[in-house]
């Protein structure tokens, strides 16, 4: 979708001189409008994610009419361009010369953690549906960042490891994109499959944008594994997913995924070679579900796709925070009444058709699917429930205190249980 199709069609404008994004212009004859900065990268490696990040968002006020609270929203976009130094700048001109209320957004973790340390030396909230980085809610939480529609890295990666151990599932290799987000996914996995029997027989971590992973499923293959689990985005997933079919792995050892890994960012323009696939996550599109069903149509309506992590998260994140604002009629400057607001503020009649909270530290508590990649009936692929878990935790089922004096995941340290 070009630029100017794009302002039509979520009616949002070129701010005067600026060259970001902003609502209609509203005569401010009552209270000023709720100023929203939104920074999602529309240049760089995951820009396409960038574009349903502001597509999710602009859907849900929209269909709020662009007001709450009893005001009118004003969303200011910013690109991210993917990279930190100019997320921080952008987060910067937001807050200090826009004098946005709040900020949201942000795909990458290296740009989220930019933005996360900007703001805990001014008190901005900011809310990141995406960012996952485990400690930004945990050891080094700042209490302005609420991940709104978001989760934290290893949340879903433990449920899935119960489910490998039940299906008899004993011995996993697991290869990973070689960064934070990686490492953290892979180590709620592998702590939580060691302690429950299991064994990680190898792991594999290769470069982000990495082109042949022939070198890394050799290995793969070599370890008698009875099930691998792969962690990568974008790029790195279509890829991996297709050279796993093509090495002739498909057929002889089991898949399992991070939500990312089959995000419909990545399988919407896939074949068979990603039908399987099991993964877990709180959203599973392919859900028959009311809600969930609604919400999917709406949005492939009117952007002529299946939604995607990026879309969904976005949207509910703006849905939340929303109702929060409703909650204390729009008065967001007072802003310790306002996060506070939030942290109590439940969601019962979101996307997802269960109910969802945060937890004490800032994080969303959600009941997580197992989902399996399966043709819908139009002939395209989405993730279909074949399994849930109630009420899952940033801490699984781990005391939070316990939990948090062990090393954050890291390559050195996965929480293998040692035999």
């Amino acid at each position: 979708m070009d630029r100017r199709r794009f302002l039509k069609t979520t009616g949002l404008t070129l701010a005067a001189g600026t060259g970001v994004l902003s609502a209609p212009f509203v005569a401010r004859a009552q209270a000023a409008p709720i100023r929203i900065g939104l920074m999602a990268p529309q240049t760089g490696v995951v820009a396409a994610g960038g574009r349903e990040i502001i597509d999710g968002f602009s859907l849900f006020w929209e269909s709020a009419g662009n007001q709450v609270g009893g005001r009118k929203v004003e969303i200011i976009v910013e690109d991210d361009a993917s990279n930190p130094d100019t997320a921080l700048q952008k987060a910067r001109r937001l807050v200090e010369q826009a004098k946005v209320d709040m900020l949201f957004g942000n795909l990458l973790a290296n740009t989220g953690l930019a933005v996360a340390n900007y703001v805990k030396g001014n008190g901005t909230p900011y809310f990141i549906p995406v960012i996952a980085a485990d400690d930004l809610t945990q050891r080094a939480r700042i209490k302005n960042v609420i991940r709104a529609g978001g989760y934290s890295a290893s949340q879903f990666s433990r449920p899935l490891a119960d489910w490998a151990l039940k299906q008899g599932y004993r011995k996993v290799a697991m290869i990973s994109q070689d960064y934070t987000f990686g490492h953290e996914q892979c180590g709620g996995f592998a702590q939580a499959f060691t302690e429950g029997g299991g064994t990680v027989v190898g792991q594999f971590w290769h470069p982000l944008n990495t082109s042949d992973f022939s070198p890394y499923l050799g290995q793969v293959a070599g370890v008698k594994a009875d099930v691998v689990f792969a962690m990568q985005t974008g790029a790195d997933a279509t890829r991996l997913i297709q050279q796993y079919a093509s090495f002739g792995l498909k057929d002889q050892i089991p898949l399992l995924g991070s939500q990312n890994a089959t995000d419909q960012s990545v399988i919407r323009t896939m074949g068979a070679e990603c039908e399987g696939i099991v993964t877990s996550a709180h959203f599973a599109e392919g859900a028959d579900l009311p809600a969930t069903q609604t919400f999917v149509k709406t949005y492939s309506d009117k952007f002529s796709k299946i939604p995607s992590l990026y879309a969904f998260s976005h949207y509910v994140g703006a849905m939340w925070v929303a109702k929060a604002i409703n909650a204390i009629n729009g008065k967001v400057e007072d802003r310790d009444v306002f996060l506070d607001t939030v942290l109590k503020t439940d969601l019962p009649d979101s996307p997802l058709g269960k109910p969802v909270r945060f937890d004490d530290y800032g994080n969303p508590v959600y009941d997580v699917v197992i989902r399996k990649t399966m043709k819908n009936k139009d002939g395209k692929f989405w993730n279909v429930p074949i399994g849930g878990y109630p009420q899952v935790s940033q801490f699984w089922k781990y005391d939070p205190a316990t939990y948090m004096k062990q090393p954050p995941y890291s390559r050195d340290f996965q929480g293998i249980k040692k035999t």
